[in-house]
């Protein structure tokens, strides 16, 4: 099956702080990808924007060379020529008045009009009243902002006070780049196009649900930054909080960036509060390499880089059926999956199976990462004669498999994303009012962990976590899923 590409009106993309990691490494190559697959069209006008010093030409000697090593490019690659000719360079001053003139003269009219800050967080006003200032931000732009969307609700509510004071919501789109997954859009697909799920869709049927983030790397080199946030501000309030609400979200009325924004919203509203007794912070140790508090250079740390987590949504839908929430550094493998596990059969008319052909739950396992797909397990007859043996086997649809190469090829999920910018659609995008519930929820659970003195519990690297973790699943009857690629 080959990708079908819809080309996206001509536009002008400013880059704020485009000398930085994130443009190198994911907003440049992807946008290279877009470009080849023809979606940018001709005219499109890229324009890096940063303190660094520098002409056109040597921006775009930079881009070269991270396309390059983060796009799987060739050296004598003829598209990568033609693409550099889009790229121009302002050398700007985000907190004073140098370079905003230049960079309004090189803005087109007729064209959409787009920001991405790629900045740190401390300069979205500055870059945003700027903009407005300068009147090179119409009342069709679009701002780009990343995450983290403040470290607290208070902070959250002022970054977007401060942004809402020069553009109107529909104007801002606040990025994660979980949404933009192949994966996790075909969880929308598979929940709200097919018959089969959505009636078995709620706790009378599902058992309890798993959602996993396992990082094999430590935060060697952002040590620091890490250690102000720790896993719940990095990954829970915000990644693997869009996960559970696509999970756990009733249908839209339509697939409407504001319809499906609203049903979200639903869900974190109805989190109940997390008890003590229902969280597992982890710190990995020191074992033949750097720990944790080695990375982060501060022996006293209590940052957590390991959570696990029982949830419970409090509506009709779910009442009774929990979320298991897990994420962590330095585990056994990179793996990102949401499996649900729906409840046995009220009766087996297969007494006489065996102990190891008993029947088993179905489950439904969504791969994020590595290997995008899923997997539904069932049971079936096991082959050969010697009576009816059961054993639980996968109906697998990798995407590489099912759709073939190209399907596959086309992953990223920032070329898709900022393709969304361009379009006009918020559907993959985080509303600011979502936002915001999202900390209401977190901030009592990190604020009874300030007030406390408990350290979090120590693991090994390549390990699936601390111990203590296992007894929050075995205390209800169920396991972990085996953390693996």
């Amino acid at each position: 099956m080959v990708s079908r590409v819809i080309p996206v009106e001509d536009f002008d993309l400013v880059i704020f702080g485009a000398t930085g990691d994130l443009a190198r490494r994911k907003i440049l190559p992807g946008l290279y990808r877009r470009f080849v697959s023809g979606q940018m069209p001709d005219g499109a006008q890229i324009i890096g924007a940063a303190r660094t010093d520098q002409d056109d030409a040597a921006f775009q000697a930079e881009t070269r060379a991270a396309i390059i090593e983060f796009g799987k490019v060739t050296e004598g690659d003829a598209d990568l020529d033609r693409f550099l000719k889009h790229l121009h360079y302002v050398a700007i001053d985000a907190k004073g008045e140098g370079g905003w003139k230049e960079l309004k003269s090189k803005m087109r009219e007729g064209v959409v009009h787009a920001f991405y800050f790629s900045v740190a967080p401390s300069l979205f006003g500055d870059i945003a009243e700027r903009l407005a200032k300068h009147d090179i931000a119409d009342d069709d732009s679009r701002i780009v902002v990343e995450k983290p969307f403040g470290r607290d609700l208070e902070s959250a509510r002022a970054l977007n006070k401060v942004l809402s004071q020069h553009f109107d919501e529909q104007q801002i789109y606040r990025i994660d780049h979980y949404l933009g997954k192949e994966t996790v859009q075909n969880l929308m697909a598979v929940r709200f196009a097919n018959i089969l799920f959505e009636p078995l869709w709620n706790a009378q049927y599902i058992d309890h649900v798993q959602i996993t983030v396992a990082e094999t790397v430590g935060v060697g080199g952002r040590g620091s930054y890490y250690d102000n946030s720790g896993a719940i501000r990095d990954m829970v309030q915000n990644h693997m909080m869009q996960l559970l609400c696509l999970i756990a979200m009733e249908p839209p009325y339509h697939f409407d960036p504001d319809a499906v924004r609203d049903e979200k919203l639903k869900v974190i509203r109805a989190l109940e509060p997390v008890a003590p007794t229902e969280i597992v912070r982890g710190q990995y140790q020191a074992n033949g390499e750097p720990g944790y508090l080695e990375d982060a250079e501060n022996p006293q740390s209590r940052t957590e880089s390991y959570i696990a987590m029982k949830v419970r949504v409090s509506n009709w839908r779910w009442q009774g059926t929990p979320f298991y929430l897990r994420t962590g550094k330095k585990l056994r493998a990179r793996t990102s999956e949401i499996a649900i596990t729906f409840k046995e059969p009220p009766h087996s008319i297969f007494e006489d199976a065996g102990a190891a052909g008993e029947p088993k739950a179905n489950e439904l396992i969504i791969r994020l990462q590595p290997n995008e797909g899923m997997d539904l397990k069932v049971m079936i007859k096991e082959p050969g004669p010697g009576g009816m043996r059961l054993v639980q086997v996968p109906l697998d649809m990798t995407f590489a498999d099912a759709l073939g190469p190209d399907a596959a090829d086309v992953t990223d999920a920032y070329e898709r994303l900022i393709m969304d910018v361009i379009r006009g659609n918020q559907t993959l995008f985080m509303r600011g009012d979502e936002v915001e519930a999202a900390w209401a929820w977190t901030d009592p659970i990190i604020q009874a962990w300030d007030e406390g003195k408990a350290r979090p519990e120590p693991y090994d690297p390549g390990s699936s976590g601390p111990d203590e973790a296992l007894g929050l699943m075995h205390r209800d009857g169920r396991r972990w899923r085996e953390i693996r690629s």
